[in-house]
């Protein structure tokens, strides 16, 4: 595997393999957070365990029901809320 890589390879729903994986920020039955070459990767569903993580190689093997992989963009402007608005 080459270090610098990150890919993505989701099996039937069941079984996402990430590449280029630099450190898991939260893990539980619902939600998986990684940070990757890629960006922040969220990854929502039912289930969800570790399979295989080795930081060493970058790879990361999530079983279980997914649902959802989302990337947060850390370049965007945050929203204001309401009292956001009323304060300008």
């Amino acid at each position: 595997m080459d270090r610098n890589n990150h890919s993505i390879r989701l099996d039937d729903r069941k079984k996402l393999v990430i590449e280029g994986v630099s450190d898991v920020v939260s893990f539980d039955d619902l939600s998986v957070v990684l940070d990757t070459l890629g960006g922040r990767l969220n990854i929502n569903g039912e289930d969800l365990h570790i399979q295989t993580l080795c930081l060493e190689s970058g790879l990361v093997e999530v079983v279980g029901r997914i649902d959802e992989m989302m990337y947060e963009d850390n370049n965007a402007t945050p929203k204001r809320g309401l009292f956001g608005r009323l304060a300008r």
